[in-house]
């Protein structure tokens, strides 16, 4: 099939434009030529791999999160290079931080936000489709790869591609397709690239999940995962810039993918630029680079705010202290098994300006604890897993403050045996192991010696008991004790309860009224009639009894 430069121009502008899955649907119906069977190749070369990228991240935020990490490490990557420096090298820098130091100079400005909304346009994501089908546009502005480049990287498996390179995130070679599986129901997703040199075509490609044939579904019990090649070669065509509805740039070199119809929680299905940024910012805490998150007008003509920049819940809680952080603190630990670690406690304010306690509380939890975590354990910045507030209550044993407090706990410096221990491959959740146990029991250790225990006895011994405060506590109090009606009353005379008790007796006059209408039994040595039927009334010979037997 012979195809010219302004034919994949135009084919990789029908699959960039399609806004959602069904849409890429009709442009692979409308080329059957082009998209036959025989054009498509295993993902990773091997049709067994679908396991790998199945059992990667449980949910699509940490999956997307995933994605980013891949750009983070792709721009740190093309830095290295740029300044004549092997990545695998010695002289290549062996931490995320102690690349971001030498590669970015300036990277202390990037507290100011007009430094850190220029940086911030080398990584964008950006929402595209219909508000309830929403597809994802990721770019990166950094190494980028040739399309012979393509099967060798992007759609590569467990090569270990990163794990020589010290200073970044990657090394498993997979989990940057965790995505796919919530890309759809068809898991359409599209990668195209440029070498950041300017060296080579625009290279693009489209991954899906291979469709059963009637004859394949009786034959297999999986499917597969695919990618698209013609003539046995990633399709491609030489650019100088294109226009691809980036902030503020034409794409040049770098890459670009986008996830179509993305399964997105419930909770993150409005304008990306809040509420997945919030959900982004929980799983990269502390990232080494910012990055944007970018609405479009077309989808929320009301919203003011379409474009925020993300640098981690870290800066932002650090930020906005005095109006939802209390206080916070950071203790370390140096422990000859496990390592060193480093943990930050965030105390939220009770009370937010002009909000109810319970306003405040939903306000809290609303902003930082999208996704449930009361105890993030991260290395470079990513979360890695997580403890819900039951740390907090079970083991702390601080039940008033577990909607109140947020434990970051930096993993980086463990031990590299201790460490590989706690975490899955995925990079979403801890192993439930011995070193697991160990490390709740260290993290509690220390922070039961920290000044928490001093922020734990003033916020117990300064309950409000005024407003909206007492109403809650005492409402509280009276639905989980049971009280005694005379205890009632004396409180009654103070506070207005629900009177539970008073529900009770009701309930137990009720029952008691009903037993005193029902006909007492008078037993008798030999019955004189049987009462056949509900009430007695039933004509219908039910058995025969012989007379005087």
């Amino acid at each position: 099939m012979n195809l010219f430069n302004e034919d994949y121009k135009k084919l990789f502008s029908s699959l960039y434009n399609s806004s959602n899955e069904d849409e890429v649907e009709k442009v692979i119906n409308a080329y059957p030529e082009i998209f036959k069977q025989e054009n498509w190749h295993p993902y990773g070369e091997n049709e067994s791999f679908f396991g790998v990228i199945e059992n990667q991240q449980a949910s699509p935020i940490p999956a997307l999160v995933e994605k980013i990490t891949n750009s983070i490490d792709a721009i740190l990557t093309k830095k290295c290079l740029e300044a004549g420096i092997n990545p695998t090298s010695d002289k290549a820098p062996h931490s995320m931080e102690e690349a971001t130091q030498i590669f970015f100079p300036d990277h202390k400005k990037w507290d100011l936000t007009t430094f850190r909304k220029i940086q911030s346009e080398s990584i964008q994501i950006i929402a595209d489709g219909p508000r309830m089908d929403t597809s994802l546009i990721i770019y990166d502005d950094g190494e980028g790869q040739k399309p012979e480049d393509f099967e060798k990287t992007f759609l590569s498996l467990l090569r270990g591609n990163k794990n020589e390179i010290k200073f970044v995130q990657g090394k498993y070679n997979m989990g940057g397709s965790g995505a796919v599986v919530f890309c759809g129901k068809k898991r359409y997703h599209l990668i195209a690239s440029k070498r950041y040199d300017g060296t080579g075509d625009f290279g693009f490609t489209l991954l899906r999940q291979h469709p059963f044939s009637r004859e394949e579904e009786e034959r297999k019990k999986n499917t597969w995962y695919e990618y698209f090649t013609i003539n046995n070669k990633i399709p491609s065509f030489p650019i100088d810039e294109l226009e691809l509805g980036l902030r503020n740039r034409k794409f040049k070199t770098g890459t670009i993918l986008k996830l179509y119809s993305y399964e997105l929680p419930s909770g993150s299905r409005s304008v990306i630029s809040r509420d997945l940024n919030q959900s982004i910012n929980e799983y990269l805490f502390e990232p080494a680079l910012p990055l944007y998150t970018i609405d479009k007008k077309d989808r929320y003509p009301d919203d003011r705010n379409l474009e925020r920049d993300l640098y981690g819940l870290k800066r932002r809680l650090e930020e906005e202290k005095g109006k939802y952080v209390e206080d916070y603190f950071l203790e370390s630990s140096d422990d000859k098994e496990i390592g060193k670690l480093k943990i930050t406690c965030y105390v939220f304010k009770t009370k937010l300006d002009g909000k109810t306690a319970k306003e405040s509380r939903e306000s809290i939890g609303r902003e930082f604890f999208k996704n449930n975590m009361s105890v993030l354990f991260a290395v470079n910045g990513q979360v890695h897993g997580h403890f819900t507030s039951e740390f907090i209550t079970r083991t702390l044993k601080m039940q008033l403050i577990k909607d109140y407090l947020l434990i970051h706990v930096d993993c980086t410096g463990l031990n590299y045996n201790f460490r590989k221990e706690l975490f899955m491959a995925s990079r979403d959740r801890l192993k439930n192991g011995e070193e697991t146990a160990k490390l709740r029991e260290l993290v509690a250790k220390v922070l039961l010696k920290s000044k928490l225990n001093d922020i734990y006895k003033r916020r117990r011994d300064t309950i409000s008991f005024s407003g909206e405060d007492k109403n809650e506590l005492l409402k509280s109090f009276t639905k989980n004790l049971p009280l005694k009606s005379d205890l009632l009353k004396l409180l009654s005379k103070t506070f207005k309860l629900e009177e539970t008790d008073k529900k009770q007796d009701k309930e137990k006059k009720k029952e008691k009224t009903e037993k005193e209408h029902v006909e007492e039994f008078k037993p008798k040595r030999f019955p004189s009639y049987f009462r056949l039927g509900k009430d007695g009334t039933d004509e219908k010979s039910m058995l025969k009894v012989p007379l005087n037997g």
